[in-house]
């Protein structure tokens, strides 16, 4: 057996800053040290004006407002020709009528048939809304065929027995393409079998039949209606508009005046921008820059058109920056756009430094400055920036802005400042209003308070050496040096599927790796239901059914056959469901719930139980609790653990539950590092103390081999650095060893024991 690490990165880390500040100066030193002329005062503002339009200039330079991005929806085709097949299989906007010798009639769509027959696409340069009778040669096996294949890409009944009846049907109407397929069917049947490779998927034909009807239109075969904008017209099909806009679908099916009118006038839009959503309903692609994408965005708004308001959702999603979130946070206020607004402005927050460094940040309402200031996602290096960021907003528009200076200073942690920090709140230009005094009294007061606040803070360290992964390793070979050093020879497995991901969870099932859930980014709406199952005998990856629910910090157990996903947080709460997967009927079902909202928790079987320990509650304080649950009856409660604990590490090794690494609370309620270990007997209820980790371990990886813990990577929760050791407790002489290093990425992993294939260990 092997150890098998699936590992992948901690997104922006948080730093909770943890430091007891004492401060014994006077108020008058403190005047003093902020005292400024009102000119000085006035030159200052004048400067900071001048500094905010050069600022401006590079933040244009920088947005590249003007660069073009080419963003293409990938499941365009399929959806488009299911549309167009429901509209003929309703007789919506059918234009064409085929009849056959038996006088069966097909109702089409002209512009798609032409698309794969010659001599509809003929005569389609002549007449619109006809009848075609196909003469005798032509049966309804082989006209269904025909008109299948231009719908769907596939002729499901091409066989050996039918091949003759479509190809008369496609000769008489010179569909190339069905002919080659007829004629491959035919070599397949002389070969037995061989050939069959060689033929073109169905996505492959249909991505051939949509540039030939994109072809129709530049070339104005078939186009009947005229689109009259502002500053031009376009020739398009009504077809094509109605499957991808439910404003023309409306227009051209629901019996108003437009839809027996060659020319449709759209006094309301512009030519050109009303020419990139018809290309997108012909190509499933829309070019977009942040010069024009809200214009785009409000068109598609307006013509219901689909496809081209997901790509343009999906750009201001993906190209969101500092400089622009501030802009789509008004743009979906404006527009009701809910969601989009909670990622904008979660960007906002989680950017907050460099948001707060742009000049659009002096424009921001004082209620959504408020609003982000009062947030616990909002992401700082610590309070001075805070400070400097509502003092730059006030300092703005000095006029209207001091009668909020009070209510913005309260949300700021001031007892959390060291007294460098303080200097600086004490030397910045804003004290030198006089109606401000004694807002610097109650400042200085706070200070100088020992309230017990948090805020959780992003570290000070080079963020750029983290990232998400998709990497898969695992433990080759151990080596044994001098003395007690030893090394881990790690060996890299492979990649999970799309997308990359933290947060997440892994059991081993019949000897198959299952991966659950999880965050593929840093903000919200980012946490992930899918399931992937890896068989390693086979290397393949199978996408499996979706949770039921998204989770991250969660945790899962195999019991009795079955997975339990339990608890764990799903976008913006905690939640405390529990899921059951069924491998057998690929499905999950709800269960008993939990007794409260749970993340960052582990669970793990023992002795046909599932055991939970520790966490977080939904207002983010650090549990000790330790509870069996049961998925017909829910949770018993046991022995709390000695210490609060979450992102921690629990395996079952021998009769026993061990305990070790997380984050803990200390006394004044502040998030630190648990070193402090413990193991739980469950026959006699109790907990007692093990030898302590040498460093922290907060979100590492856990397993059992050979009768051994291991506790694999991890970070700090007080510095965030990374914890790049293995260290593993070997029972017998009840200590931890340092047994190598980790490949990287180290942070938020999970790791089970699963048997690899011979040859890999080779």
């Amino acid at each position: 057996m092997s150890i098998r690490i699936e590992i992948t990165c901690l997104p922006q880390s948080l730093e909770f800053k943890d430091e007891r500040k004492a401060v014994a100066e006077s108020r008058t030193t403190g005047e003093e040290a902020f005292k400024v002329d009102h000119g000085d005062l006035q030159r200052q503002e004048s400067t900071d004006d001048d500094e905010a339009e050069h600022s401006s200039d590079k933040e244009a330079e920088g947005n590249d407002e003007d660069a073009i991005k080419i963003y293409c929806k990938d499941d365009y085709l399929t959806d488009l020709f299911r549309n167009l097949t429901e509209f003929r299989d309703s007789s919506v906007l059918t234009d064409l009528t085929l009849s056959t010798k038996e006088g069966e009639s097909f109702h089409v769509h002209s512009p798609v048939l032409a698309a794969v027959s010659l001599r509809i696409r003929e005569r389609l340069r002549k007449i619109h809304k006809w009848s075609v009778s196909l003469g005798a040669k032509v049966d309804v096996v082989g006209l269904r065929a025909v008109v299948d294949f231009a719908y769907t890409g596939l002729i499901p009944c091409l066989n050996k027995n039918t091949c003759h009846q479509i190809k008369a049907a496609a000769r008489t109407l010179s569909a190339p393409r069905v002919l080659d397929l007829c004629k491959k069917e035919e070599k397949s049947t002389k070969t037995g079998g061989q050939g069959k490779e060689d033929k073109i998927s169905a996505a492959e034909q249909m991505k051939v039949s949509l540039r030939s009807i994109r072809q129709l239109r530049t070339d104005r075969v078939g186009c009947d209606v005229v689109l009259e904008a502002l500053r031009g017209s376009l020739h398009v099909h009504r077809v094509m508009l109605a499957v991808c806009s439910d404003y023309f679908r409306g227009m051209f099916t629901l019996g108003m005046k437009e839809s027996r009118q060659p020319r449709v006038t759209l006094p309301f839009l512009l030519a050109s921008e009303l020419e990139a959503l018809i290309d997108c309903s012909y190509s499933g692609v829309l070019p977009i820059s942040w010069s024009h994408v809200f214009e785009l965005t409000i068109i598609a708004l307006q013509l219901q058109h689909q496809p081209a308001l997901s790509l343009s959702l999906q750009f201001l999603h993906q190209e969101m920056n500092a400089h622009s979130c501030l802009d789509v946070a008004s743009f979906a206020e404006a527009y009701g756009m809910m969601q989009l607004l909670e990622v904008a402005d979660d960007f906002a927050m989680r950017q907050f430094q460099k948001v707060a460094s742009i000049s659009k940040f002096k424009d921001l309402p004082a209620k959504k400055l408020l609003m982000f200031l009062n947030s616990r996602l909002l992401c700082v290096s610590s309070e001075l920036d805070v400070f400097k960021a509502v003092a730059a907003w006030i300092l703005a528009g000095p006029g209207k802005r001091r009668k909020l200076a009070k209510e913005l200073m309260k949300t700021i942690h001031f007892p959390l400042m060291t007294f460098k920090e303080f200097k600086e709140v004490q030397s910045m230009d804003m004290w030198s209003d006089r109606s401000l005094s004694k807002l610097y009294d109650a400042v200085f007061k706070d200070f100088c308070s020992s309230d017990s606040q948090c805020r959780i803070y992003l570290p000070k360290d080079n963020l750029g050496t983290r990232s998400i992964s998709r990497d898969l390793w695992f433990v080759n070979s151990l080596r044994n040096h001098v003395g007690i050093k030893k090394a881990m020879e790690w060996r890299k497995l492979g990649e999970m599927p799309e997308p990359e991901r933290f947060y997440h969870e892994v059991a081993v099932l019949k000897g198959q790796l299952y991966v659950f859930g999880g965050k593929k980014y840093y903000g919200i709406r980012d946490t992930l239901s899918n399931v992937y199952r890896f068989d390693p005998l086979e290397n393949i990856w199978e996408r499996l059914a979706d949770m039921q629910e998204k989770r991250c910090s969660f945790s899962v157990a195999v019991l009795e056959g079955s997975i339990y996903a339990i608890g764990g947080h799903r976008d913006s709460e905690y939640t405390e469901s529990v899921e059951q997967y069924c491998s057998t009927g690929n499905s999950w079902s709800f269960r008993w719930p939990l007794d409260l909202p749970l993340a960052g928790h582990v669970a793990k079987v023992l002795h046909g139980r599932i055991f939970v320990s520790g966490g977080l509650s939904g207002d983010y304080q650090c549990l000790s609790s330790m509870f069996t649950y049961q998925p017909d009856t829910g949770s018993t409660y046991l022995s709390n653990m000695a210490h609060p604990r979450a992102r921690h590490c629990m395996e079952t090794l021998g009769q026993r539950l061990y305990v070790a690494g997380g984050m803990t609370m200390d006394d004044n309620m502040r998030i630190a590092d648990l070193l402090a270990c413990e193991v739980y007997d469950p026959v006699a209820d109790s907990w007692t103390a093990f030898m302590s980790l040498p460093v922290p371990h907060v979100g590492a990886g856990g397993a059992v081999l050979e009768g051994k813990f291991y506790v694999l990577g991890g970070y700090s929760q007080v510095d965030y650095r990374d914890t790049v050791t293995v260290h593993r407790y070997d029972p017998g002489p009840q200590r931890w060893e340092n047994m190598g290093q980790m490949p990287g990425p180290n942070n938020d992993i999970r790791a089970s024991v699963l048997c690899l294939p011979p040859d890999l260990r080779l």
